[in-house]
């Protein structure tokens, strides 16, 4: 048994809870900027999770989208330790908002720079999926009711059999351009980018390609840990892999979540593409 990783699970659920409960409420909703929603169960559930994590793992520092470091010199500061929490307590408000179960509750643990542990708990269906990368990688998904069964990738190596998933809201334009080039048929648009990595690392879906710049780091390092743990491959544009400690907060050139056959073949399509 992981501790470590038993102990974030139950801090996830915890916080789950309460995102499900305000879902059954007719909540408000705010706007901290251009689409960028937020309620009452994001804040309540990030201070729920800072507080447990700042109990259970003393000195480690905390990076979570409602209670961001204040300056970018702070935010270098807090990523260059050798141990860094990234939590995204309500993963895919807009969908939360609009009603859609498409929603996760996320905290990812960086060690050394690299997505170690991941937990991404689904309020609604009360899935859990649960990771620790390195070199005895576990993964598992977690039921609403305690039973555990292990994650894993498909092995598709064909790009035409494959699924992909797509942002809902914000769907890059590369997506056809780049679906054309590789064969993909199967296109599924989805909430929360936590909930897209989540289908890679279930195996309903082999490939996730979002562009740009939008995505943070809490958004991304609970689910790239699930997804190496269970045999996927997750990268940016370019193949290069996702380094927590290089100071800024954003992911400047996208992402990429495979199974481990067909990522070189999305990276070298992308490389064609851009």
């Amino acid at each position: 048994m992981d501790k470590e990783l038993e102990t974030v699970l139950s801090i996830a659920r915890e916080a789950a809870e309460i995102v499900r409960a305000v879902y059954r409420t007719a909540f408000a909703v705010e706007m901290k900027g251009p689409n960028d929603p937020v309620t009452r169960a994001d804040r309540e559930a990030n201070t729920l999770i800072c507080a447990r994590l700042a109990e259970a793992f003393p000195g480690d520092p905390i990076i979570a989208e409602e209670t961001p470091p204040e300056t970018a010199a702070e935010a270098r500061r807090l990523v260059q330790n050798d141990r860094v929490f990234f939590v995204d307590p309500l993963d895919g408000t807009r969908e939360f908002a609009d009603r859609n179960p498409e929603f996760a509750v996320m905290i990812g643990l960086a060690i050394a720079g690299r997505a170690n542990l991941g937990v991404v708990v689904m309020p609604e269906s009360g899935e859990a999926l649960c990771g620790r990368a390195g070199a005895s990688p576990v993964a598992f998904l977690e039921g609403p009711d305690g039973t555990r069964r292990p994650l894993r990738v498909t092995d598709q190596r064909d790009p035409g059999k494959a699924t992909m998933m797509v942002s809902r809201s914000h769907r890059p334009h590369l997506v056809e351009p780049f679906a054309k080039r590789v064969g993909v048929h199967r296109i599924v648009a989805c909430g929360s980018v936590g909930v897209k990595v989540a289908r890679v690392a279930t195996g309903e879906a082999e490939i996730y390609v979002h562009g740009g710049s939008g995505v943070k780091l809490w958004d991304t390092c609970g689910p790239e840990a699930i997804l190496i743990a269970a045999g996927g491959r997750f990268s940016d544009l370019d193949g290069q892999p996702i380094d927590y400690a290089y100071g800024g907060l954003a992911l400047e050139n996208g992402l990429v979540a495979t199974n481990a056959t067909l990522h070189d073949t999305v990276i070298e399509a992308l490389a064609s593409l851009r």
